[in-house]
């Protein structure tokens, strides 16, 4: 076993993946992808979900990937453990169908033990005790000490019903020094000495809801390998926090704190939460989220506050968060260019979050110590829920932090009363995210404003409310923007997943643009606008212009929805149920329920089908009825949707009814076109399309069709031609590319015959050294075992290669060789050091990578120099 730093553990993980067969994948975002049943993304299979479950087809059958990751589940361990982050890097290598527990097992083991060279007498494997397969594979595919493999019961995944099965774990003993001392101590055990570093998922079952498990027709492979644990394994450190992944983030801490590491207890737990936050922060802020009170922004807002609080014990006044990012950024430079690329907007957003917690920290912190130390002296455990709302709402607390410093003082939190105080808030909270114009809403009850009415024909109404920063107040000003109500409007408000109505106010002393259109808890509709003249006065008489070029648009929009859900009923079937829309003047999004891609066959036979409908110019008819009998008519009803007795029902007569309190076309003829421009699946089972109508769905087309007479320009051919035209092309690209690769081999065996004629001797081993003409790796390492494969004794072959202006080395040792003290990998690790590369390998084969190749010759220099320097 020899040290090797982050970096080269990541590289080398993922190269010899790559080496055997499959695609490397960046980290995804910590942002889930068209998955709202994840926060953020917590484990290297979780943006693979729908490749796991067959919703949708991988790029590869083998994938390779370092995801990121933050969980924050067990967030009051961190620091207080050795392994426990909420940031964290897991190595990973996924079968999607393809292969399974043979090459799973036999990559682990091969990587473990022959790319890291971890001692094989310290590794442990675990197995589900059903798991036949699984135990023939360790016991006669590698070499692992039989008695070294230990049966859990534990080792079976699954979660409710759906895909699962047996895994395997493997272990390192760490030895008795990092043990409990208890006789029983073993693989399983929480103490520190036998560390887990790999987990193999099989998945070969689909649980049913009855608990029956089915063999599935495709199994998949999921595995899961920490950075930073097999990190602390290889740099021989005691804890993850002292690997070089961050340890420069605490000896930064410890700087700027003027504290000495290892010295105490209680200091070391703050350096390490601060340099475990650090990563966390930096990486969400990266991937765009920002601190807010809700979902992942809540995360972020409770890891920094929790961040600075840790500081404020070291003694850290001076906001010094920001600071840490240059150091996050310098760990996983040339990894996670992004990091570097976005810093100085990270440290902004950080910046600003320390000084809006720095404002009250210390007096929040001081009304909790003062409530501590009387609940003491009244002898009790557990704190009011308002004071922790007080301290939430006034100090800007996350509870979680009220109740970790409530915890370290053996208390707790009236969690009830927290969040009864909470509800109204939360509920502002999540009526605001998604709608960024929505205004906050003064009491209203005890305002005499009168009845309201909506009509679509209201050209003139009166002022009866005005409300700016959630009070009431009598006008507005110019450059304002606030909430207000007419008498009568004839604005359509947001609903039903369509946006609402703008246009414009105008009254003898002031002008306002009307930027959006809601509702009221009441149901009563307001407006939000913005004073662009003179000002508004409660009791003013307004002249009103509806924008009916976006309201036009949006019911083009709306009343396409309905023709769509309707096509794909027929199409695809009568599961199809809507699961969620959006509509504006722009485009529209429609969310449906399918457990499967709609194939591209389907999307073109459902455009065709809302199409030909359109083409018939049939009326939009809209009526009122009894919500039973419209059911029983056959209406849908829209997602989320509530109604009262008497609903809107929106038809168009033989296609399509459903209930709806949008706007619509008068006649279908008005949409003019429709195109689909995207589908995709945003969750299990929950499918998304996206298409526009009208003027936009024009100007989509017309793009393609310049889009295609510039290829026909191009290609100097027809339309009817043009698909040959490109085959043809294609084609002989093949083929050239196909001479070429012909002619560099052929370049290649002669130029590893004149470095065969130049062959030296360095004490009886055959030496070959230089440089070859070579298309690719595959050839380099060809070439390189050709002319090893001619040596009757003890040799090396060195070569290297220019390919797109950077060097490649392939070092070959055959088995005489390796026995005179030859190493590979370790040869090719100096060739590689001087072109600015790095590398390694096996004792018989290696391969490398440099960034300079005018220092080649260099490097072969050092090369002859190394292999004189092994030869025993």
């Amino acid at each position: 076993m020899k040290y090797m730093s982050g970096k080269e553990l990541r590289r080398r993980y993922l190269d010899f993946f790559v080496k055997n067969g499959h695609l490397e994948l960046p980290s995804a975002s910590l942002i889930p992808k068209d998955d709202p049943s994840l926060l953020m993304i917590g484990a290297g299979m979780a943006p693979f979900k729908a490749y796991f479950t067959g919703k949708m087809t991988p790029p590869c059958t083998r994938i390779t990937t370092s995801q990121r990751c933050v969980r924050t589940g067990d967030i009051e361990n961190v620091g207080r453990t050795a392994r426990h982050h909420t940031y964290f890097e897991m190595l990973g290598n996924f079968s999607f169908g393809d292969y399974f527990k043979y090459d799973a097992i036999k990559w682990a083991w091969e990587f473990l033990t022959g790319e890291l060279e971890l001692p094989k007498d310290k590794l442990w494997a675990t197995i589900y005790p059903d798991d036949e397969e699984a135990y023939k594979i360790w016991t006669t595919e590698t070499d692992i000490n039989p008695e070294h493999i230990v049966k859990l019961e534990d080792n079976f995944w699954e979660i409710g019903s759906g895909p699962c099965g047996p895994d395997s774990e493997i272990f390192i003993d760490l030895g008795e020094e990092r043990g409990c001392g208890s006789p029983t101590c073993g693989v399983g055990c929480d103490c520190d000495r036998y560390l887990e570093i790999w987990n193999l998922v099989f998945t070969q079952f689909d649980r049913t809801e009855d608990g029956k498990y089915n063999p599935l027709v495709h199994k998949n492979i999921d595995t899961g390998c920490g950075l930073e644990r097999l990190a602390s394994v290889l740099q021989n450190k005691p804890s993850n926090f002292e690997t070089d992944l961050m340890f420069p983030i605490i000896e930064y801490a410890s700087k700027v704190a003027n504290k000495e590491y290892g010295k105490d207890k209680e200091t070391d737990i703050s350096l390490k939460v601060i340099a475990d936050h650090a990563r966390s922060i930096s990486f969400m802020v990266m991937d765009g989220i920002l601190p807010s009170n809700e979902g992942r922004g809540y995360v972020l807002r409770r890891l920094l506050r929790r961040a600075v609080r840790h500081a404020r014990m070291l003694g850290i006044e001076d906001k010094f968060l920001a600071g840490a990012v240059d150091v996050v950024a310098e760990i996983y430079s040339g990894v996670y260019d992004e990091l570097t690329n976005r810093k100085d907007y990270i440290k902004k957003v950080i910046s600003l979050e320390e000084d809006r917690f720095a404002t009250t920290l210390t007096q929040g912190m001081d009304l909790l110590n003062a409530e501590v130390e009387k609940l003491k002296a009244e002898n009790k455990t557990v704190l009011d829920g308002e004071v922790g709302f007080k301290l939430y709402d006034t100090y800007g607390f996350p509870w979680e932090l009220t109740d970790e410093i409530l915890h370290e003082n053996h208390m707790t939190l009236d969690k009830e009363a927290f969040d009864k105080a909470m509800d109204e808030q939360r509920t502002r909270a999540r009526n605001a995210r998604g709608e960024n114009k929505r205004m906050d809403i003064p009491d209203l009850r005890d305002s005499n404003i009168g009845e309201l009415k909506v009509d679509e024909t209201a050209r003139q109404a009166k002022i009866v409310c005005i409300w700016k920063n959630a009070k009431t107040t009598n006008s507005l000003e110019d450059g304002d923007e606030a909430g207000l109500i007419l008498d009568v409007t004839p604005f359509y408000a947001e609903g039903g997943g369509q946006e609402g109505d703008i246009g414009s106010l105008k009254t003898d002393m002031g002008n306002a643009q009307v930027i959006d259109t809601k509702k009221l808890p009441d149901g009563s509709v307001y407006n939000i606008v913005h004073v662009t003249e003179g000002s508004l006065h409660v009791g003013d008489t307004v002249e009103i212009t509806v924008d009916m070029e976006n309201k036009l648009a949006s019911a083009r929009n709306h009343t396409a929805t309905h023709l769509l859900q309707a096509a794909l009923k027929r199409v695809v079937g009568d599961h199809i149920n809507q699961a969620g829309s959006a509509v504006n003047a722009h485009h529209l999004r429609f969310d449906f329920s399918s457990f499967e891609p709609i194939s591209a066959e389907q999307l073109q036979q459902v455009e065709e089908m809302v199409n030909a409908e359109i083409l018939t110019g049939k009326d939009v008819e809209i009526s009122h009825m009894n919500q039973e009998d419209a059911k029983k008519a056959g209406a849908m009803a829209l997602f989320g949707e509530k109604y009262g007795d008497i609903v809107r029902v929106v038809t168009v007569p033989g296609f399509s009814m459903e209930l709806c309190g949008g706007s619509h076309v008068k006649n279908i003829g008005q949409i003019g076109m429709f195109k689909i421009i995207g589908e995709s699946g945003v969750a299990a089972g929950v499918r998304r399309i996206e298409a526009i109508t009208g003027k936009a769905a024009i100007d989509y087309m017309n793009a393609k069709a310049k889009l295609l007479q510039t290829a026909i320009t191009t290609l100097k051919t027809n339309e009817s031609n043009l698909c040959d035209k490109i085959a043809n092309l294609l084609q002989e690209n093949k083929e050239m590319k196909t001479e070429i690769a012909k002619v560099q081999a052929e370049r290649a065996k002669a130029d590893s015959n004149k470095l065969l004629m130049a062959l030296k001797e360095y004490n009886g081993v055959n030496v070959i050294v230089g440089k070859i003409q070579a298309a690719n790796m595959d050839e380099l390492r060809n070439n390189a075992d050709l002319l090893c494969n001619k040596f009757d004794k003890a040799g090396v072959v060195v070569l290297g290669a220019i390919l797109n202006d950077k060097v490649n080395f392939v070092v070959k040792v055959n088995k005489d060789g390796v026995a005179r003290g030859l190493h590979a990998g370790k040869i090719v690790k100096e060739v590689a050091m001087v072109t600015g590369g790095n590398g390694g390998g096996r004792p018989d084969m290696a391969q490398a990578g440099g960034k300079q190749p005018e220092k080649l010759n260099d490097a072969f220099a050092k090369g002859h120099e190394v292999i004189q320097s092994q030869i025993k």
